[in-house]
């Protein structure tokens, strides 16, 4: 498998990588990841495969997606890293952690939930409709951001936030879209999350109408070392709200991220 490509900052021994949502892409990153990472830490924010610069998979699933992620570990010559997984990332960051926990060195779980539920059900293929049915239609990727990008918002919203986060998901390729999207209700981990043996910091915003806060405190409490703190932001967290989110990033490696 050829590694994704990344983008990253700073210098030092240890590394953190941070995994966008199925709307993101490594250029979204491009302000946060300076903002989380440490003097010292080598800072990685990936195109997941299919995103931006990065080759796709084949198959889509969060299987190729875990081992994607040990691929550019090794490409960037990590033996380890923390995982920063904004919503699909952070389902990602849990397929990883799942099965290649000896790579994965702390997690940091932004707006996610540790499953989408039952792939056929009414739910998931209504969400699948409403995300994807408008391609079928002749939208573009735009058309989708416009619509979508709003929703997904805390009511104090930055509109440079909702400007930046249509630019990048107006970029995604639709066929790769539509692939994340198809895979994303599939994922199911919880019955991981009691044998996370890495410390994790587990962030919600108040305002997600998408991993509402309750649910991903639910995750939270079944993981056995973390700590749960809730935003005043919506699913955008990381972005709404970028000093909150990096001001706890930073507090958490330097609490639970020995030096090595």
């Amino acid at each position: 498998m050829t590694a994704p490509r990344w983008i990253e900052t700073g210098a030092g021994p240890r590394g953190l990588l941070f995994l966008h949502g199925v709307s993101g892409g490594a250029k979204g990153a491009a302000s946060i990841l300076p903002a989380i990472t440490p003097p010292g830490w080598r800072g990685l924010a990936w195109d997941m495969p299919g995103y931006g610069a990065s080759a796709p998979i084949d198959p889509v699933d969060f299987d190729g997606y875990a081992a994607a992620v040990v691929d550019l570990l090794d490409a960037a010559g990590l033996d380890r890293a923390v995982l920063v997984g904004h919503s699909m990332g952070g389902m990602i960051a849990l397929q990883t952690v799942a099965r290649f926990p000896e790579r994965v060195s702390g997690l940091v779980l932004a707006c996610c939930t540790p499953a989408f539920g039952a792939p056929a059900g009414p739910l998931q293929q209504a969400f699948l409709a409403k995300r994807t049915g408008p391609l079928d239609e002749g939208a573009t990727m735009r058309d989708i951001a416009v619509d979508l990008i709003p929703t997904m918002v805390g009511p104090d919203a930055d509109p440079e936030v909702l400007h930046a986060a249509v630019d990048v998901m107006a970029d995604i390729p639709p066929d790769s879209y539509r692939a994340a999207m198809r895979a994303l209700v599939r994922f199911d981990q919880r019955a991981s999350l009691a044998s996370i043996d890495v410390p994790a910091l587990v962030v919600a915003g108040l305002h997600d109408q998408v991993s509402q806060p309750q649910v991903v405190r639910r995750m939270a409490d079944m993981i056995p070392e973390r700590r749960f703190v809730a935003l005043d932001a919506g699913h955008l967290a990381p972005f709404e709200v970028p000093e909150a989110f990096a001001a706890q990033v930073q507090r958490y490696l330097a609490d639970h991220i020995p030096v090595t």
